[in-house]
């Protein structure tokens, strides 16, 4: 079935974890008292790179700025669709200059950039999904801004409700195989609990072949994966979810960000898509 599976050419936007460290805690993941290698990290962003290279997609980079740490979670910076930059306000004090910073590279790319006037963390929460943009809410990311979202792109924007402070982003608990393009279909994988009664009950109706995750996969980062529509750049220790995967015809490419994991991210958090 894999050969069924086209993929499609990505551009991502990265931003190397020179400056990680675990300073503050503004998710359960995190905690300051805990040490990190800098270099372990800076290796195994290292390798997600060059995963990303070797399968065909095209990667940029800004440059990280001392004393945010965060910075390496590119993700957050904005939502792009069609060419159009939707900006961050970053809930975390701690993290709102790291706006400033993506919004200067995506300008001097010669894109104009929206600031949003509500919270919004970017694809964090932002997750385009074929017609529509799925859209989480609950810890970061306001309803306002999925609101703003849609009047700015003119795509409708579904509300997720997440409900589980370890899936505090909606990138943490869903991920969308396959989004319209190079043939496939659009469809995702999440991990039901995460999300209110009502919000799981939206999903089942739109995604009713969906890849459901165990909670063991789903805390593993699991769904905080990146798919070109045939492979699956996925965290190696989610093992049952990639062989649920594999069997629905992709290809899981595991890459493991282990000591990115301590400040609550994973792969697709270190991956903004820039969508032309």
């Amino acid at each position: 079935m894999s050969e069924s599976r086209v993929p499609s050419r990505r551009r991502y936007l990265v931003c190397e974890p020179r400056h990680f460290t675990v300073q503050y805690a503004i998710n359960p993941w995190m905690h300051p008292d805990r040490p990190v290698d800098v270099d372990l990290a800076r290796g195994q962003w290292a390798e997600l790179i060059g995963a990303y290279r070797a399968h065909g997609h095209t990667v940029d980079a800004v440059e990280p700025v001392a004393d945010l740490p965060d910075m390496v979670f590119a993700a957050n910076s904005a939502l792009v669709l069609g060419g159009r930059v939707f900006g961050s306000l970053f809930h975390a004090p701690e993290r709102r200059p790291e706006s400033a910073a993506y919004e200067s590279w995506f300008k001097a790319a010669g894109f104009d950039v929206h600031r949003p006037e509500s919270v919004c963390e970017g694809e964090g929460d932002l997750v385009p999904a074929g017609r529509w943009v799925l859209a989480g809410t609950g810890f970061r990311t306001t309803r306002e801004a999925h609101r703003e979202a849609q009047e700015f792109f003119g795509v409708p924007v579904i509300s997720l409700q997440l409900v589980n402070p370890y899936f505090y982003h909606l990138d943490t608990a869903l991920f969308v195989l396959g989004d319209g393009t190079g043939g496939d279909d659009a469809n995702i994988a999440y991990y039901p609990e995460a999300f209110s009664p009502g919000s799981r009950e939206v999903l089942a109706r739109l995604y009713p072949d969906a890849v459901l995750a165990t909670r063991e996969d789903a805390l593993a980062f699991g769904l905080n994966s990146v798919s070109d529509g045939r492979h699956v750049f996925i965290s190696p220790r989610a093992e049952q979810l990639a062989g649920r995967l594999a069997r629905q015809g992709y290809v899981p490419v595991p890459v493991d960000l282990s000591e990115l994991h301590k400040a609550g991210g994973g792969i697709k958090c270190c991956t903004q898509e820039i969508r032309s």
